[in-house]
């Protein structure tokens, strides 16, 4: 099995991810290959492990995948990879709904990974012993294994902490006042935006005993046995077109897999620059389409879109994806969107929906059967208003969608919602026989 960390944070905000980033990019630097990991929905951090590691990241999430989801996601991702470093989420313990599942904590169970605590001290000494201690003792089956101490303030502060630790040392990080990712509505800055967590790896190099971390990592011991990976191939090979640039470029990456092992032959196009490629299908991820309205707007590509889409090709949008199929969006003006599905958008000045979505299809869609059931997670900024006569095709039992209980907005052979859902085969399977149909017809 490969080696591999767990890198988990007291909160979030403790600086986790500049840190993992950093440790990924210096091991790189080093010379090993390095798959990286996040806990969590998240699709920001990701790319920033990436753009360092050269290997998609991926998400391990229990809630979306199961703990059978997580150890195969793991099992065949980590596969010819020196070392596995998996960045947590919040804080070590946070689970769902105040309990350990889907906590990074529990991660580190289910692949038997050692884990590093990243513990913030700034403005502590000898408290942030008592807090690591904390972390330490609160679930022992937790394979706990030390701590890098992050924001010391000074060799003096170093040594107050020193005198009283209990727990081995990884490393000891001095408060980097001047390197900051920026953020905004979303989260951090994508990958493509700022190379600022690359840079971490020189501090990680320094102020890190890597050789310390890599021999732990090579410690881990055999994990649960993740099931083999199906080929699930089956029928005509399709052709998808899945927007990606700057507006479109949140995705999944084992979503992206699953369809390609289901049969599909990915065609990636940017919205915003190029035409619409031929295809039997096509696929609109979140992002910030709010951002680049006018752009989209202007763009040669969208009307392109709303033939193809009139004339029946079949299209499956998330979160950003809606926004864009919908006729338009209002954020720091008024834009015209592709406006296929009687609906329009507006950016707020806070976010809208922000966690797990549990959901089934009801009634008849274009590409679902019914019964279907979906989970993904949901973040906007962006909330929608409907025609009176709208069809939806989710009903939720957990989640906001687009309100009232209901996501999945449809029109035509194209259904979108704002939930990021983690595809199913059955998932696949109905987006991939919708480009069949289209294909034959």
């Amino acid at each position: 099995m490969v080696p591999r960390i767990v890198i988990a944070g007291t909160h979030s905000g403790c600086g986790k991810t500049s840190i993992a980033s950093g440790i990924m990019a210096a091991l790189v630097a080093r010379g090993l290959t390095v798959q990286p990991f996040k806990v969590g929905p998240d699709f920001i951090d990701p790319s920033h492990h990436t753009a360092i590691c050269g290997r998609p990241s991926r998400n391990l999430d229990l809630f979306m995948m199961g703990e059978a989801g997580v150890a195969a996601t793991f099992s065949r991702a980590a596969a010819g990879a020196d070392i596995a470093v998996i960045e947590g989420v919040m804080g070590m313990y946070d689970g769902l709904e105040g309990s350990d599942f889907g906590s990074t904590a529990h991660v580190a169970k289910i692949l038997a990974a050692p884990l590093v605590l990243v513990a913030d001290v700034r403005g502590a000494s000898r408290s942030a012993n008592a807090m690591v201690k904390g972390y330490r003792e609160f679930d022992p089956q937790v394979p706990f294994a030390g701590v890098i101490y992050n924001r010391v303030g000074s060799p003096r502060h170093r040594a107050m902490i020193e005198e009283g630790s209990g727990d081995r040392a990884f490393g000891w990080i001095p408060w980097q006042r001047d390197r900051v990712v920026e953020s905004r509505h979303l989260g951090l800055q994508m990958a493509h935006e700022t190379d600022r967590m690359g840079a971490f790896g020189a501090i990680a190099e320094e102020f890190c005993d890597l050789d310390a971390l890599i021999a732990l990592a090579q410690s881990a011991p055999p994990p649960i046995p993740a099931p083999e990976a199906q080929d699930e191939k089956g029928g005509t090979r399709v052709r998808i077109g899945v927007a990606w640039d700057e507006a479109f470029c949140f995705y999944y990456q084992d979503n992206l897999d699953l369809l390609r092992r289901k049969g599909a032959d990915l065609v990636f196009f940017s919205p915003m620059a190029d035409p619409l490629p031929e295809v039997d299908a096509l696929y609109f991820g979140g992002g910030y389409p709010e951002l680049h309205a006018p752009r989209l707007e202007r763009a040669g590509c969208r009307m392109a879109v709303r033939r193809a889409l009139d004339d029946g090709l079949p299209a499956y949008g998330e979160c950003g994806g809606l926004v864009y199929l919908s006729e338009g969006v209002v954020a720091g003006g008024e834009w015209s969107m592709v406006g296929v599905l009687p609906a329009k958008a507006e950016k707020m000045d806070r976010f809208q929906a922000l966690g797990y979505v549990d959901a089934a299809c009801v009634g008849e869609n274009p590409l679902f059967s019914p019964g279907t059931s979906m989970r993904g997670h949901e973040f906007h900024y962006t909330r929608v208003e409907c025609a009176p006569d709208a069809r939806f095709a989710l009903h939720l039992s957990r989640g906001k969608g687009i309100g009232d209980g209901w996501d999945g907005l449809f029109e035509h052979n194209v259904l979108a919602g704002y939930t990021h859902a983690y595809f199913t085969p059955v998932i696949a399977g109905g987006i991939l026989e919708a480009a069949r149909r289209a294909r034959r017809a």
